[in-house]
């Protein structure tokens, strides 16, 4: 299975939902996106190229390529956003395939949200508005330029 309508990983791959910044970055197994929704400007995304929604149904290519991605897109997002830490973590929540959150944290966001780590993710889907779409093409240009000369 490598699309699968109403997995909204596979909708945004697809073109089916709108991309916020378009693709910044691709490898023969993983993609590299901008995060929809609330997680704000500089959260990224890695995802598998086709759907996988267990970690265990990696291939072996796949998972040889993940680590060292990871840390790249957390490279290039710590260059790019202003934070006290990156966060890095895995959400699987089917239908939609598995992906990695990139996220940039800053002590000014935990103050205003009142929470870090999983409570902080959760509190600003409770409360934050989602970022400004011009601020997240500046930002997914930037991280597309880091990608190629890096």
């Amino acid at each position: 299975m490598d699309d699968v309508a109403g997995c909204i990983a596979c909708d945004l791959t697809s073109g089916r939902v709108e991309l916020p910044g378009g693709l910044i970055h691709r490898t023969t197994h993983w993609r590299v996106e901008h995060c929809v929704g609330p997680l704000g400007v500089g959260t990224l995304i890695v995802k598998p190229a086709r759907h996988v929604i267990h970690v265990a149904d990696l291939t072996d290519s796949e998972a040889d390529d993940l680590g060292p991605l990871l840390r790249r897109t957390s490279s290039i997002v710590t260059q790019l956003a202003p934070s006290s830490q990156v966060y890095v973590c895995l959400w699987s929540h089917g239908p939609a395939h598995i992906h990695f959150v990139v996220q940039p944290v800053s002590e000014e966001l935990m103050s205003r949200v009142g929470a870090h780590g999983p409570a902080l993710q959760s509190a600003m889907f409770d409360s934050e508005p989602g970022p400004d779409p011009v601020a997240v093409a500046d930002f997914a240009d930037a991280a597309r330029d880091k990608f190629e000369h890096a």
